[in-house]
């Protein structure tokens, strides 16, 4: 399986008609390091790397098993409904077809619905949630888009028998009824360990911007608080714009150009979504700015920047073990088991933090090209 993204480019077809229909993170880490959250190159004066292919190739886990449990059925409808059609879900789709396959050689079926919107919205989301009420799925799946709006209609669901799980980079709220999550665990460390890395490499002082993603969104709130809490250390840092582009490159271009007129001396621009660090490298090229930007995940567009040293460093989630582990987790719920032995209720992924030195190695595991 490697190679992801030649193979995301077939279901992005699908993906973007809302629909991908198979037939074969509120949970955060306030302070401390996260032993989820690895740093593979080196954020010395001079930017370089010192990562090398195995930790890179370590950071996408695409050789997965399905584990022991014997499941008690032979089929399963699940349905699952995250916050916008966009390439990094075409990544968690990937992990989820491979574990299906597995399922099916195994001679058990598991169908399921990957349902999104075009835009990101709570309101989209919760009119899913209702409709995917009336039509018996064994668990319904929620990437969850506001955790405000979001969070009472799960546990309403909960409530009412519904099987319900959270899965992706975004759980419920703190306390919420729903079953399991399975993703990112450690957005807020995410910020503050991109961040970290901005101040060292601007000596600790300077100016600074925050590009969030979509409002409400536990995953890009918790990454831009830990953001805030990490240049609120230092005395010479100062935040002088923080903006939402709901998720959209072509808004975080025009944002950061708006930031960039208004703040010709910026020095640093902090991304808390795989769209913004795009839209953030294409104005400051344009602009001729030398800002120094940080952000996360895997864009191949967002890599070549990094390839080139126009993003400082990037923090890459491992998308391919989400949505395995969502699947397996989802069949272990269906059947009526509970957190515990048998799965967690918080399944942690991993998000590696990749340098200028990484980039290569990097399109190369997951786009075939250098």
């Amino acid at each position: 399986m490697r190679n992801l993204l030649r193979k995301n480019r077939i279901l992005s077809l699908v993906l973007l008609a809302t629909v991908f229909l198979s037939a074969c993170s509120f949970a955060s880490s306030d302070t401390g390091s996260d032993e989820n959250t690895v740093s593979i190159g080196s954020d010395d004066e001079n930017g370089s790397a010192s990562g090398s292919e195995n930790l890179v190739s370590s950071a996408v886990d695409f050789d997965h098993e399905l584990d022991n449990y014997v499941p008690k059925k032979n089929h399963y409808n699940f349905y699952f409904t995250y916050k916008t059609v966009h390439p990094w879900w075409d990544a968690v789709a990937l992990g989820m077809e491979d574990a299906q396959r597995q399922y099916l050689e195994k001679g058990i079926t598991v169908t399921y619905e990957y349902m999104a919107p075009e835009a990101a919205s709570a309101d989209d989301q919760k009119k899913r949630l209702s409709e995917a009420k009336e039509r018996g799925f064994d668990v319904i799946g929620v990437d969850v888009a506001d955790a405000e709006i979001i969070s009472p209609i799960i546990d309403e669901m909960v409530d009412s028998g519904y099987k319900v799980m959270t899965f992706s980079s975004s759980d419920a709220h703190e306390g919420s009824k729903r079953i399991a999550y399975v993703g990112n665990t450690h957005n807020y460390q995410d910020g503050a360990d991109l961040t970290e890395a901005l101040c060292k490499k601007l000596d600790y002082k300077g100016k600074v911007a925050i590009l969030v993603g979509s409002v409400g969104a536990p995953c890009h709130e918790d990454r831009a608080r830990g953001a805030k809490d990490t240049i609120a250390k230092y005395n010479d840092m100062e935040i002088v714009a923080t903006e939402y582009d709901m998720d959209s490159v072509d808004l975080a271009y025009e944002l950061t150009k708006k930031i960039l007129g208004d703040n010709p001396d910026l020095d640093g621009i902090i991304c808390c979504n795989m769209s913004n660090p795009v839209g953030a490298a294409r104005a400051v090229t344009e602009t001729g700015s030398n800002t120094v930007i940080v952000g996360m995940d895997h864009d191949q567009e967002a890599l070549h920047y990094l390839k080139d040293g126009v993003i400082y460093c990037l923090g890459v989630q491992d998308c391919y073990s989400i949505g395995f582990d969502t699947i397996q987790t989802a069949v272990k719920i269906a059947d009526g088991n509970k957190p515990g032995e048998l799965f967690k209720e918080k399944t942690d992924e991993t998000t590696t933090v990749i340098y200028q030195e990484d980039a290569a190695i990097m399109l190369e595991l997951l786009y075939g090209d250098d």
